[in-house]
Protein backbone atom coordinates (compact mmCIF):
# COMPACT_ATOMS: atom_id res chain seq x y z
CA UNK A 1 0.00 0.00 0.00
CA UNK A 2 1.28 3.44 -0.91
CA UNK A 3 0.23 6.06 1.60
CA UNK A 4 0.98 9.78 1.58
CA UNK A 5 2.20 11.26 4.82
CA UNK A 6 -0.51 12.63 7.08
CA UNK A 7 0.90 16.11 6.56
CA UNK A 8 0.73 15.75 2.76
CA UNK A 9 -2.87 14.55 3.09
CA UNK A 10 -3.64 17.62 5.19
CA UNK A 11 -1.85 19.76 2.62
CA UNK A 12 -4.21 18.51 -0.09
CA UNK A 13 -7.21 19.17 2.18
CA UNK A 14 -6.04 22.72 2.96
CA UNK A 15 -5.17 23.50 -0.67
CA UNK A 16 -8.50 22.08 -1.86
CA UNK A 17 -10.31 24.24 0.67
CA UNK A 18 -8.50 27.32 -0.66
CA UNK A 19 -9.31 26.24 -4.22
CA UNK A 20 -12.98 26.30 -3.30
CA UNK A 21 -12.71 29.99 -2.33
CA UNK A 22 -10.15 31.31 -4.85
CA UNK A 23 -11.18 34.95 -4.55
CA UNK A 24 -10.85 35.09 -0.77
CA UNK A 25 -7.88 35.44 1.51
CA UNK A 26 -8.31 33.55 4.79
CA UNK A 27 -6.22 33.18 7.91
CA UNK A 28 -4.95 29.88 9.30
CA UNK A 29 -7.56 29.82 12.07
CA UNK A 30 -10.40 30.10 9.54
CA UNK A 31 -8.88 27.32 7.41
CA UNK A 32 -8.51 25.12 10.50
CA UNK A 33 -12.13 25.72 11.48
CA UNK A 34 -13.42 25.04 7.97
CA UNK A 35 -11.38 21.86 7.47
CA UNK A 36 -11.65 20.66 11.10
CA UNK A 37 -7.89 20.16 11.24
CA UNK A 38 -5.75 21.17 14.24
CA UNK A 39 -4.82 24.88 14.03
CA UNK A 40 -1.11 24.28 14.69
CA UNK A 41 -1.00 21.68 11.93
CA UNK A 42 -2.80 23.96 9.48
CA UNK A 43 -0.31 26.73 10.25
CA UNK A 44 2.57 24.33 9.57
CA UNK A 45 0.97 23.12 6.33
CA UNK A 46 0.31 26.66 5.11
CA UNK A 47 3.94 27.63 5.75
CA UNK A 48 5.15 24.68 3.69
CA UNK A 49 2.65 25.41 0.93
CA UNK A 50 3.82 29.03 0.88
CA UNK A 51 7.46 27.95 0.75
CA UNK A 52 6.54 25.61 -2.14
CA UNK A 53 4.83 28.39 -4.09
CA UNK A 54 1.35 26.90 -3.79
CA UNK A 55 -0.08 29.69 -1.63
CA UNK A 56 0.80 33.28 -0.92
CA UNK A 57 0.48 34.83 2.48
CA UNK A 58 -0.04 38.35 3.75
CA UNK A 59 0.68 39.46 7.31
CA UNK A 60 -1.35 41.77 9.45
CA UNK A 61 -4.88 42.12 10.77
CA UNK A 62 -6.38 41.62 7.32
CA UNK A 63 -3.76 39.08 6.26
CA UNK A 64 -4.21 35.48 5.33
CA UNK A 65 -3.55 32.93 2.63
CA UNK A 66 -4.79 32.27 -0.87
CA UNK A 67 -3.65 30.12 -3.77
CA UNK A 68 -0.71 31.53 -5.69
CA UNK A 69 -2.24 30.44 -9.00
CA UNK A 70 -5.60 29.36 -10.33
CA UNK A 71 -6.80 25.99 -8.99
CA UNK A 72 -6.70 24.62 -12.55
CA UNK A 73 -2.96 25.29 -12.65
CA UNK A 74 -1.98 23.49 -9.43
CA UNK A 75 -1.65 19.71 -9.41
CA UNK A 76 -1.90 17.39 -6.46
CA UNK A 77 1.69 16.34 -7.21
CA UNK A 78 2.82 19.94 -6.59
CA UNK A 79 0.96 20.09 -3.29
CA UNK A 80 2.42 16.78 -2.10
CA UNK A 81 5.92 17.83 -3.19
CA UNK A 82 5.58 21.12 -1.29
CA UNK A 83 4.86 19.18 1.89
CA UNK A 84 6.93 15.99 1.57
CA UNK A 85 9.50 16.85 -1.06
CA UNK A 86 10.16 14.77 -4.14
CA UNK A 87 7.67 11.95 -4.62
CA UNK A 88 9.32 8.60 -4.13
CA UNK A 89 7.70 5.22 -3.61
CA UNK A 90 10.89 3.84 -2.09
CA UNK A 91 13.69 5.60 -0.25
CA UNK A 92 16.34 4.51 -2.74
CA UNK A 93 14.46 5.79 -5.77
CA UNK A 94 14.56 9.37 -4.58
CA UNK A 95 17.53 9.35 -2.17
CA UNK A 96 20.21 7.09 -3.63
CA UNK A 97 22.82 8.17 -1.10
CA UNK A 98 20.69 6.72 1.73
CA UNK A 99 20.89 3.15 0.45
CA UNK A 100 23.88 0.89 0.85
CA UNK A 101 22.54 -1.57 -1.77
CA UNK A 102 22.50 0.88 -4.69
CA UNK A 103 25.35 -0.80 -6.57
CA UNK A 104 23.84 -4.27 -6.65
CA UNK A 105 20.08 -3.97 -6.11
CA UNK A 106 18.17 -5.68 -8.95
CA UNK A 107 14.97 -3.67 -8.38
CA UNK A 108 16.39 -0.16 -8.08
CA UNK A 109 16.23 0.70 -11.81
CA UNK A 110 12.56 -0.24 -11.94
CA UNK A 111 11.43 1.98 -9.06
CA UNK A 112 12.19 5.08 -11.13
CA UNK A 113 9.55 3.97 -13.65
CA UNK A 114 7.03 3.41 -10.85
CA UNK A 115 7.86 6.78 -9.28
CA UNK A 116 7.24 8.48 -12.63
CA UNK A 117 3.86 6.73 -12.96
CA UNK A 118 2.77 7.81 -9.48
CA UNK A 119 3.99 11.36 -10.09
CA UNK A 120 2.15 11.50 -13.42
CA UNK A 121 -1.06 10.21 -11.81
CA UNK A 122 -0.88 12.85 -9.06
CA UNK A 123 0.14 15.47 -11.63
CA UNK A 124 -2.90 14.71 -13.75
CA UNK A 125 -5.32 15.85 -11.04
CA UNK A 126 -5.71 19.55 -10.27
CA UNK A 127 -7.08 21.33 -7.23
CA UNK A 128 -10.00 22.50 -9.38
CA UNK A 129 -10.94 18.88 -9.97
CA UNK A 130 -10.68 18.10 -6.27
CA UNK A 131 -13.18 20.89 -5.53
CA UNK A 132 -15.60 19.69 -8.20
CA UNK A 133 -18.06 16.84 -7.97
CA UNK A 134 -16.83 13.36 -7.30
CA UNK A 135 -15.11 13.13 -10.67
CA UNK A 136 -13.19 9.98 -9.80
CA UNK A 137 -16.12 8.05 -8.41
CA UNK A 138 -17.25 5.35 -10.86
CA UNK A 139 -20.53 6.25 -12.45
CA UNK A 140 -23.23 3.58 -12.66
CA UNK A 141 -23.56 2.38 -16.19
CA UNK A 142 -26.99 2.74 -17.74
CA UNK A 143 -26.23 -0.37 -19.78
CA UNK A 144 -25.89 -2.62 -16.75
CA UNK A 145 -29.20 -4.24 -15.89
CA UNK A 146 -30.04 -6.69 -13.16
CA UNK A 147 -31.20 -10.11 -14.25
CA UNK A 148 -34.93 -10.80 -13.83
Amino acid sequence: MIILSRLADYGVIVATHLAGIPDRQVNAAAVAAATRLPPATVAKVLKRLAHGGIVTGARGATGGYRLARAPEEISIAEVVAAIDGEIGVTQCASHVEGCDRTNFCPTRPHWAHINRAVSQALGAVTLAEMVGPDFLRPRPSSQVHASP
